[in-house]
């Protein structure tokens, strides 16, 4: 997939976008610029364009010193799915981790997204944790790489 590019979040524009495939993609857990804008700070994010538009979007949570686990979310609009996107989102969010210093990777998917959850075991990951957020019903679903 020659014409997809990646843009680290750093920047209005990409503050935005990675804003819309976020609350797209968990519409439970919806985020204001000044989240992203606070998320921006901690961790890695990124955009991913297909020619002009807006695809998808990545996070990488590093590691902390209490622990070399990292968590690496690959968000993929649903129009856009199937086409190696996630893929290609998951494989820089990995090399990030482990550049980072990860030697456990984890990632986080909405229990309301199925594709999400079969691209996640496809990957060889696994189920350690659900959780529902105060005031919702919908579980978040830790997986972690076995």
């Amino acid at each position: 997939m020659s014409d997809l590019r990646f843009e680290r979040v750093d920047a209005e524009a990409t503050l935005q976008d990675w804003r819309h495939v976020h609350n797209t993609i968990v519409p439970t857990a919806v985020l204001s610029l000044d989240e992203v804008r606070e998320r921006v700070r901690r961790h890695r994010l990124e955009v991913a364009y297909l020619d002009d538009a807006l695809v998808g979007c990545s996070t990488v949570r590093p590691p902390t010193s209490e622990a070399s686990v990292a968590t690496v979310i690959a968000r993929v609009l649903p129009a856009h799915r199937r086409r190696g996107i996630g893929a290609q989102l998951y494989a820089r969010g990995l090399e990030q981790a482990r550049k980072l210093g990860a030697d456990v990777i984890e990632t986080v998917v909405l229990a309301t997204n199925p594709d999400g959850l079969r691209f996640a075991h496809a990957h060889g990951f696994v189920e350690v944790d659900r959780y529902v957020l105060p005031g919702d019903s919908v579980p978040f679903i830790d997986l972690r790489l076995a």
